[in-house]
């Protein structure tokens, strides 16, 4: 349980579902703010003196549930907010967590630097025990900078004042929970859960703070009927201890979206006498991902993979749901509609968003918020790669490594480099993000960017964007896949494709559809209408419909294809083309968009005997 937690604390509920300890504290809520739009703050003693307004945390400064709703560009914001660590903590290191600051942050606690961290999407945390004594109230202040010039990864967020095109605004400062907790001098660090379907077991890994002379390390598992499995190992002779817990055949319940079964895991550190130094409650579900010539498989059966892009957006809390509820929503609203998973475009969810999917069955690819990344051509120049990518990157799977309802890992989108005999800073930048991805988990399949320019010869899956509205055209897009010859986006003006040939590998279109309807905008000229969508506005909702049927249609029929992405969940700002509006309202019948998408794909017709 959180301490000192009130009932209209923001955001209440403990951040991190699979690495779970007894005792912290949530400190969302109110805190001291001030806007320092010339990154002047140091200078003018912000760090020494009360600040001039308020915000709600973990509610970024451009939302309305900050209370601030600046929309304005903010070189650098500052926080602040006197904390005082339980006095049952003392003798414990504490830990202060930041579960995302965009983009580059500072942290100082009563007075003294306690850490620093840079990238607007993955978490971090500072040790602040020396500078913060159990039971003294003292002051903690927050700088972050995010500088709208700066060459840094954005993911969707405008580098112009508005909202424009496929762009939204942007996100400020803190944007997901702050909270401490207390660890003991030797402690247990994230767990790395890796499912070993074919063996029946789980590999588990388990970092340690430090080594335990004649300390051993205990897992168990447990399942509704009690325990599962268990096994110990030492802890003096490895830095991170590795155990196999192999589970009897009777109890091996794979994890799927059909039943996503959830096995519980107890980590104890014990110390020679064997009493508990450390525990932390996790889960895992058991599944493999493999890859079949064109199919990718879940659990040994190919699964298409009907997938809708999720822009993770609120209205009033921009990159932060208002509510733990709003992620569960967001999961049963794309089930509703027939999809079995998304992409998670363009931010890093935050991580209960993948506990709600892992408990639920939803398939999910993660994504890194880099697109257009280019070095200096093509689209908007502020997300040029550099060596942050991939250190904020594998932070991100350091995180979620563990979450069963991750199938695939897709670390760029959209890059833009054309292909010729020159090698580009994004072409190293991409190498070093697929390998590193394939160093830190090789249970997943990889895809080396999403859409247009495909440089990993090696990458796991292939595939293209097509916003064809036709069907008829967009069946004859991708005719030749069977014959080796995928559609592939092309270079504007020259029609060069950007990519490396094609080797056979699982292929989809991982965007597509993104149907433009406003019915606010219905009487008004297409060329004067203030949203977008993609391809002409359809003119009514059953068109719509008939639109939808047929895309979806073509890419099931397809024998080749092992699933799709349309885009999009619901509405963004101007951009209009969700299947549900941007407050999460029916724009049309959900149950015949269901119903399109339900029926046998190819792929998985042809894996069923014949009756």
């Amino acid at each position: 349980m959180a301490l000192d937690r009130s009932s209209d604390q923001p955001r209440p509920e403990y951040p991190r579902p699979q690495f779970r300890r007894d005792r912290w504290l949530n400190l969302n809520g109110t805190w001291e703010f001030e806007i320092d739009r010339s990154d002047t703050g140091r200078e003018r003693g912000l760090l020494e003196r009360e600040l001039a307004g308020e915000i709600v945390v973990p509610f970024a400064p451009e939302s309305a549930l900050s209370g601030v709703g600046e929309q304005d560009f903010m070189r650098a914001v500052w926080y602040r907010r006197t904390v005082t660590v339980p006095p049952d903590w003392r003798g414990d290191r504490v830990l202060l967590h930041f579960g995302a600051v965009d983009h580059d942050a500072t942290v100082w606690v009563n007075g003294i630097e306690a850490g620093r961290h840079r990238g607007g999407f993955s978490g971090f945390c500072v040790d602040i025990t020396d500078a913060a004594p159990a039971g003294t109230p003292v002051p903690v202040v927050v700088r972050a900078r995010d500088e709208p010039e700066a060459p840094q990864a954005r993911g969707k967020q405008s580098a112009a004042y508005a909202p424009n095109g496929p762009l939204y605004g942007r996100t400020t400062g803190i944007w997901q929970t702050v909270w401490m907790e207390p660890v003991p001098r030797v402690a247990v660090r994230r767990p790395r859960i890796t499912p070993n379907l074919a063996a029946g077991a789980f590999d588990v890994q388990v970092p340690l703070s430090a080594n335990l002379p004649g300390g051993t390390v205990h897992v168990t598992v447990r399942d509704a009927a009690g325990e599962v499995a268990g096994a110990g190992v030492r802890a003096d002779l490895d830095l991170a201890p590795r155990l196999s817990l192999v589970l009897p055949p009777e109890r091996i319940r794979p994890w799927s979206p059909a039943d996503p079964h959830l096995y519980d895991l107890d980590i104890e550190l014990r110390d020679a006498d064997g009493r508990v130094v450390d525990r932390v409650e996790s889960y895992a579900g058991l599944r493999g991902v493999a890859v079949t010539g064109k199919q990718i498989r879940l659990n040994g059966e190919v699964v298409f993979q009907r997938l809708v892009l999720d822009q993770g957006h609120y209205p009033d809390g921009l990159m932060t749901a208002p509510s733990d509820a709003d992620l569960v929503r967001d999961i049963r609203l794309g089930m509703a509609a027939g999809f079995n998973g998304a992409r998670l475009h363009q931010k890093v969810f935050e991580e209960r968003y993948l506990y709600h999917a892992d408990r639920l069955g939803y398939l999910v690819w993660g994504e890194f918020g880099d697109w257009g990344c280019n070095t200096g051509q093509g689209q908007s120049t502020n997300q040029r790669p550099d060596a942050s990518y991939v250190q904020e990157w594998l932070e991100v799977l350091d995180r979620d490594h563990s979450h069963p309802a991750i199938v695939g890992w897709c670390p760029m989108n959209e890059t833009w480099q054309e292909y010729g005999d020159r090698i580009t800073a994004l072409d190293d930048v991409m190498r070093a993000m697929f390998l590193a991805t394939k160093a830190h988990d090789t249970s997943r399949p990889v895809l080396d960017t999403s859409g247009y320019a495909h440089r990993i010869t090696e990458s796991d899956v292939f595939d293209s964007h097509d916003y064809e509205q036709d069907p008829d055209t967009l069946a004859a897009n991708h005719a030749a896949l069977g014959a080796g010859e995928p559609y592939v986006n092309r270079a504007d003006g020259t029609g060069e494709s950007w990519s490396v040939g094609y080797r056979g590998q699982p292929f989809f279109v991982s965007e597509f559809g993104g149907i433009w309807w406003n019915p606010a905008e219905a009487d008004r000229p297409q060329s004067e209408a203030t949203s977008w969508g993609y391809g002409n506005r359809v003119r009514d909702v059953e068109e719509f419909h008939t639109r939808f049927e047929g895309l979806v249609g073509v890419l099931l029929a397809h024998p080749d294809m092992f699933g799709y992405c349309y885009t999009q969940l619901t509405d963004v700002f101007q951009e209009q083309n969700g299947v549900y509006a941007f407050d999460r309202s029916e724009k049309f019948e959900t149950r015949r968009i269901r119903a399109a998408q339900l029926r046998p794909a190819a792929i998985e017709a042809a894996e069923r005997p014949a009756r």
